[in-house]
């Protein structure tokens, strides 16, 4: 039973097992649920961080669990950690705006946010590919989507200061 439990959670209720594209299936039901935490349920930043930190420390020990006899240590339907890697922009942005966002900036923003993720997250630049390549284990699945999710941050931090001068 537990190792059912398990395997709900690491392939976010069975949407990583569909055939095709799992990842961004995964990281699309994530830019919807946050988008619902933030902006229909209207849930406190504090209450949503402190569920994304139980979620980021629990999925060490869940995806080791799940990879611990599997030859693949990367399988593609574990996709909890692209909800992690997500969940990063889109956390970051809703906690650096003290003003209230209309439904259009929120959109753009999250779709901005989600494409921004997959292309990172695919084409896996340094530091990505280190923690794809190096740590064939549970940090390692983890680690290269966090570190896409920061590469989302940064090149939306540099897009606003290039903003800033030039408009």
């Amino acid at each position: 039973m537990i190792k059912n439990i398990n395997t709900l959670f690491v392939t976010m209720f069975g949407l990583g097992r569909t055939p095709i594209i799992p990842g961004t299936l995964g990281s699309l039901a994530t830019v919807i649920l946050l988008y619902i935490f933030f902006h229909v349920l209207d849930l406190s930043s504090i209450i949503i961080f402190v569920f994304l930190i139980i979620i980021f420390f629990f999925s060490f020990k869940s995806v080791a669990l799940y990879i611990k006899d599997n030859t693949n240590k990367d399988p593609r339907e574990v996709i909890i950690d692209e909800f992690i890697g997500q969940s990063i922009p889109i956390y970051m942005y809703e906690i650096s705006h003290g003003t209230v966002k209309s439904f259009d900036e929120a959109i753009i923003f999250y779709a901005v946010c989600f494409f921004l993720f997959r292309f990172f997250d695919i084409v896996k630049p340094f530091p990505v590919n280190f923690f794809d390549k190096k740590f064939k284990n549970s940090f390692g699945v983890i680690m290269d989507d966090v570190c896409a999710g920061f590469y989302v941050v940064l090149s939306l931090i540099c897009f606003m200061i290039f903003k800033s001068y030039f408009i």
